[in-house]
């Protein structure tokens, strides 16, 4: 249908959920359709970056300084936040970096019009249809007016980038003057955001979130690599069992913690315990590059040590050739999601399926070697297993 058809049916439901017609009319100068954002939203590339990249980038020493300083001046209500719903400052604030550079980067372009944009759109029409009509929503109970609602292209709020339901349901009036205001008041950007944490995400009170880890060199070879897997809990004592430990060699603790074993690139890169409440992160942001780099910074800030590197520099495939292993993966019957050069969840789990199969170690990273395979290449020989960098 049209633009202007679909935005009339559009209002109509938002009237339908309970959204004036004062408001409506407030905010339609703003409810315009851009082509430019659909066009961006198709072209994301952002996360086929490698994690140690990604990670070097993001979760630099710079941030983790800013977040620590953050805590410190916004003391009160960081401790209100933890007391009243159990998120740790350094979660709070490891978000809060990441998305905005602590509210100096929330975007600059019209949040309606982005919305209504991706909405008209046919990829997610339905999902950005209840966002626009969660920001009118957002204007009428007079949190922000449509001029002050700007963000980025996607439609995300605030200096930790709400999507306006999230905005909705969890922002919270924690400096107490009557609006919730997450452009502008770091009260209610740390009170929202520990709320969406706790009770949008399910954060577990007390409870670890990610852990750097290691796997000694020398059991290598017969490491079980295919239970590094986020959908794969043992207890932390059965990973000491396996030969986990932390970074510095100490022994883990030896109980019933369940955890995953994450290795973001193979099983020669940075590893870790993911913990229950890393589901959290990828709650937030399904990219896996994302969640754990938003879990590394928010350790670092925390007070961790930085990750120690591999001893040689992880090797990733090309873009051209991870899509081309998507397709040969899609071919030999797997479900990768989208074909698109990116790593994702689907496109790890069909990566380590076939390694299975092949005999290779079961790391779930896609390697030269798998590709070849899957080409009906013969076999590179590859050094004996036990020679490669492992951690």
């Amino acid at each position: 249908m049209s633009f202007d058809r679909f935005l009339a049916d559009l209002k109509q439901q938002a009237v339908a959920d309970g959204v004036s017609q004062r408001t409506i009319a407030e905010a339609s100068p703003y409810l315009v359709y851009d082509q430019g954002i659909v066009n961006r939203d198709r072209g994301q590339r952002v996360f086929g970056q490698v994690f140690t990249e990604f990670a070097g980038r993001m979760a630099a020493s710079y941030r983790m300084q800013q977040g620590q300083a953050r805590i410190k001046a916004h003391a009160a209500a960081f401790a209100r936040a933890e007391k009243e719903y159990g998120v740790p400052p350094a979660v709070i604030a490891a978000f809060w970096g990441l998305e905005s550079d602590f509210g100096a980067n929330m975007g600059s372009l019209p949040t309606l019009r982005s919305l209504v944009s991706l909405a008209y759109d046919c990829r997610r029409s339905q999902m950005f249809a209840n966002e626009t009509i969660a920001a009118l929503k957002i204007i009428q109970r007079g949190d922000l007016t449509p001029g002050e609602m700007v963000g980025s292209w996607a439609g995300e709020l605030g200096q930790t980038q709400f999507l306006p339901t999230h905005y909705f349901n969890y922002a919270v009036d924690y400096d107490g003057d009557g609006r919730r205001d997450l452009l502008r008041s770091p009260a209610d950007v740390i009170g929202s955001t520990a709320n969406y944490i706790a009770n949008g995400l399910k954060w577990r009170r007390g409870e670890p979130w990610l852990q750097e880890a290691r796997v000694a060199q020398n059991l290598a070879s017969s490491f079980p690599w295919d239970q590094a897997d986020l959908t794969i809990q043992l207890p932390r004592s059965r990973w000491a069992q396996l030969g986990v430990t932390y970074p510095d060699g100490r022994a883990l603790q030896s109980d019933n913690l369940p955890a995953s074993l994450l290795l973001p690139m193979g099983r020669t890169g940075p590893a870790f315990l993911a913990y229950q409440n890393f589901a959290v992160y990828t709650e937030w942001n399904n990219s896996l590059i994302y969640s754990a780099t938003a879990g590394y910074l928010a350790t670092r800030i925390a007070g961790s040590p930085p990750m120690l590197r591999p001893s040689a520099p992880g090797a990733q495939l090309p873009f051209a050739e991870l899509r081309e292993l998507q397709q040969h993966l899609v071919r030999a019957g797997y479900n990768v999601g989208k074909v698109d050069g990116i790593m994702g969840q689907q496109s790890r789990s069909a990566v380590k399926a076939m390694q299975i199969k092949y005999g290779f170690p079961a790391d779930s990273w896609p390697t030269a070697e798998l590709l070849a395979r899957m080409r009906g290449v013969p076999r590179v020989q590859a050094l004996p297993l036990g020679a490669e960098a492992v951690r």
